[in-house]
């Protein structure tokens, strides 16, 4: 391994696109400390941990803690996702964007075109929501106004300075992506959920030596959570292939075709967008019930859909088996995968090419999928079933599964295979044995 390690730093390509991304994640990680001008940061952090969790708390989470600090990076890079997922939907019901996104590299460049559009305009949205909001906090419990001068000046600064640093963080993104190693928005919100990491460990040490804990409790957590990451690994990377044939084809004097190859379905093909979708819908009670503090009525409903409640597991549950089908029907077209296989005289053994084909890959998918969306609620569910059941806090518990520790696998998988390709480019081994990550589980 260290000697992996070692040889990353040999290949000078790969070591200056290993540094410049280091350096773009430092320059996000200050400015995630760059206060919004008016704004009194201890205040709305005091606000903060007073508060329940709650939507702002999953915003917070993918901001990398600027939220609750009112940074320049407060909206993150949130509002680039959002205009992402509004053009990939768009995509399903809109031929236009149907047709842009078959249209190669020129479509490609057009929808990111579109997406930064949306970007500008919904970090615009936001920012101003995010003023509003900053300004009806009023006076915290011990005194202190959040923004001591409030009016329009205040809101259209703070539109301004919110909007600019989302702007920033999407260039600084797209920067890794084209210079750097991995995906630059993905590392960015890698970075912003990993940076509350050592503050967690810190607590539990702190647990440990107060005396909350025995070190053998202790130990058995750690192994609980290494367990959970090896189970997060194997649903990102678990896949079903199934085996293609290409027919040989004679054109002049050349023979094309005649190889064999075969279609990846991976068990989890949504990813972490049915946690995101189920928590956002889910969020929204518990966000409303703050508005009613004296409503006996809405505290009741807060109890029913706090996050260490049964019913909050079932309903959050169901929701993401359901979301796991739903964004899989978007992100996978069978119907399509068929006809491009048929268009370039490829089938399945056994299976008539078309409509045949469709149906029987449509089959297998939704097989495979069962079992991924549930093991999916479960990671999910497990970070609030850890803080019921034992002492531990929320923001470590958050590591035992949920978004964050999707998040944290999916990305660090996607950046070591690609440095893993640039070793084996350049014929050194990679960081496992046999030199390649085992980064498919065929199930």
């Amino acid at each position: 391994m260290m000697g992996s390690v070692q040889s990353v730093f040999k290949i000078p390509e790969l070591k200056r696109k290993i540094l410049f991304t280091g350096m773009i994640l430092i320059v996000y990680r200050i400015g995630g400390h760059v206060p919004v001008p008016g704004v009194n940061a201890q205040a709305l952090l005091e606000f903060f941990q007073s508060a329940q969790r709650g939507l702002l708390g999953l915003y917070d989470l993918f901001a990398g803690g600027a939220f609750s600090r009112a940074t320049v990076f407060a909206l993150g890079i949130m509002p680039y996702i959002s205009a992402s997922i509004i053009i990939q939907l768009l995509g399903a019901v809109f031929p236009y964007f149907q047709k842009l996104q078959k249209e190669g590299e020129q479509g490609r460049k057009k929808i990111t075109q579109l997406t930064r559009y949306g970007t500008v305009m919904i970090a615009i949205m936001q920012g101003y929501g995010v003023s509003v909001f900053l300004e009806r906090i009023g006076m915290t419990s011990s005194g202190q106004l959040v923004v001591p001068f409030p009016g329009m000046g205040f809101r259209l600064l703070t539109v301004l300075t919110l909007t600019c640093g989302t702007v920033l963080i999407m260039w600084l993104g797209e920067q890794i992506t084209e210079r750097g190693i991995g995906n630059g928005i993905s590392l960015i919100i890698f970075i912003g959920i990993i940076a509350r990491f050592p503050n967690s460990v810190f607590d539990e040490i702190q647990q440990v030596i107060a005396g909350n804990r025995t070190l053998i409790v202790e130990l058995l957590l750690w192994a609980l959570f290494v367990g959970t990451i090896a189970g997060s690994v194997l649903l990102t990377q678990g896949m079903r292939k199934i085996p293609v044939q290409y027919a040989k084809r004679v054109v002049g004097r050349k023979i094309y075709g005649g190889q064999s190859t075969h279609i990846p379905l991976r068990v989890n093909t949504a990813g972490v967008m049915p946690i995101i979708f189920a928590q956002s819908i889910l969020f929204i009670p518990q966000t409303i019930v703050q508005f009613f503090p004296n409503s006996e009525f809405m505290q009741s409903i807060n109890l029913l859909f706090d996050y260490q409640s049964w019913v909050y597991w079932i309903i959050y549950g169901v929701m993401i088996v359901f979301f796991t089908y739903f964004y899989t029907a978007i992100a996978f077209n069978p119907v399509d995968v068929a006809d491009n296989m048929r268009k370039y005289g490829g089938f399945i053994p056994g299976v008539r090419p078309g409509k045949k084909t469709a149906e029987f890959i449509d089959n297998i998918l939704t097989r495979i999928t069962l079992p991924g969306s549930i093991f999916l609620a479960i990671i999910a569910i497990f970070p609030s079933f850890v803080t019921k059941f034992t002492n531990v806090s929320y923001n470590f518990a958050s590591f035992y599964g949920g978004t964050s520790l999707l998040i944290v696998v999916g990305v660090a998988l996607d950046t070591l295979q690609q440095i893993e390709s640039h070793l084996l480019m350049r014929h050194y081994d990679g960081f496992m044995k046999g030199g390649k990550i085992r980064g498919r589980r065929r199930f």
